[in-house]
């Protein structure tokens, strides 16, 4: 079966009543405009006489940049992938507020799973939300191809870079990572049932080198995630994603930007920038990775504790510091 017919037949399954409230790629009609495309320089160079009698309709257009199809195909494209990935960021966040939920919330939750089976239907909404970005990313990876195909060009792999650069590769979201995470710490990888629809999920070498998690997506996508910090070369602890992607511990990232960990990491001043690939800016929209947290701290019990009990005391020592400094400033001695 092609992808389009397959992609059809997920629009209209059984999660069309999940896909009415989304966006998704619009891959039939980016596949129009790309048919008008090739039959509008198939015409032109004919008038020019640039190809020859023998040339079919079938061949790639030789203009390897097309204005026409820029402006229709990659502007659509740019924005359905955007409204695809912040849809994707807002039903995740909600999913893993519920799961992790503190306070008032957390009470009313298990309130309600007294006379609903909540849990099933947040592990239910995963499925779905995996399934969702899988398809989408498909269905990007195949349109970008095409073009390429049909201009002869490269255009479509750059288009790859700028999606990156604008932060919406949909299978390079911390999000997808946190998902994951929620899978192990649901135990849904020792459950049958859910293995072929979450696709599967595993943690490695949590407590050596070189700790990977590994995601193995539906249609055989296979991703892996390191979870080392770049700073201290440990796994990560108390794990936050800037916004470029890149993952540190709480305690690595506040000393990267110069700010104290009690005050935390989104209070990185906006010059700050990342200790791998140096964007500005990155510090402010930083996502707390909380189920990733919690999965290492029930995975590596030990070292959690370990972990912990040595941020705690860098906490209090920085703390101890910035009140003493303070007071000097305030009263004088």
């Amino acid at each position: 079966m092609k992808f389009g017919e397959t992609f059809t037949e997920y629009l209209h399954g059984e999660e069309e009543w999940f896909l009415e409230k989304c966006r998704y790629v619009e891959y039939k009609k980016l596949k129009k405009v790309l048919k008008k495309c090739k039959t509008c320089n198939f015409t032109r160079s004919d008038d020019e006489h640039i190809i020859s009698s023998a040339t079919s309709l079938s061949d790639s257009c030789q203009y390897q940049s097309c204005p026409w199809c820029d402006q229709m195909f990659f502007e659509e494209l740019m924005k359905e992938a955007s409204d695809v990935a912040g849809f994707f960021k807002s039903r995740v966040r909600h999913l893993l507020h519920l799961h992790v939920a503190t306070g008032m919330q957390r009470y009313l939750i298990r309130l309600r799973r007294c006379f609903t089976d909540e849990k099933q239907a947040l592990i239910h909404e995963g499925h779905i939300l995996i399934q969702y970005i899988t398809m989408n990313a498909i269905a990007i990876r195949k349109i970008l191809k095409k073009y390429d195909k049909v201009h002869g060009s490269e255009n479509g792999k750059n288009f790859k870079l700028k999606m990156r650069a604008e932060r919406i590769e949909l299978l390079h979201s911390p999000w997808l990572i946190e998902l994951g995470a929620f899978y192990l710490n649901s135990g849904l990888d020792k459950v049958g049932n859910f293995k072929n629809s979450f696709g599967r999920v595993s943690c490695e070498n949590l407590n050596e080198d070189q700790p990977v998690m590994k995601l193995m997506l539906p249609n055989s996508i296979e991703l892996e995630f390191d979870l080392t910090c770049a700073i201290c070369l440990e796994t990560v602890f108390n794990p936050y994603a800037l916004k470029c992607g890149h993952i540190f511990c709480k305690a690595c990232a506040c000393s990267s930007a110069s700010v104290m960990i009690f005050q935390g990491v989104k209070a990185a001043p906006q010059c700050s920038k990342c200790p791998i690939c140096r964007e500005v800016g990155v510090y402010a929209e930083a996502v707390h990775m909380i189920e990733l947290h919690l999965l290492l701290k029930i995975r590596s019990k030990e070292n959690w504790k370990e972990r912990m009990m040595g941020e705690r005391s860098e906490m209090v020592k920085q703390s101890k510091m910035f009140w003493n400094e303070q007071t000097l400033q305030m009263i004088g001695y």
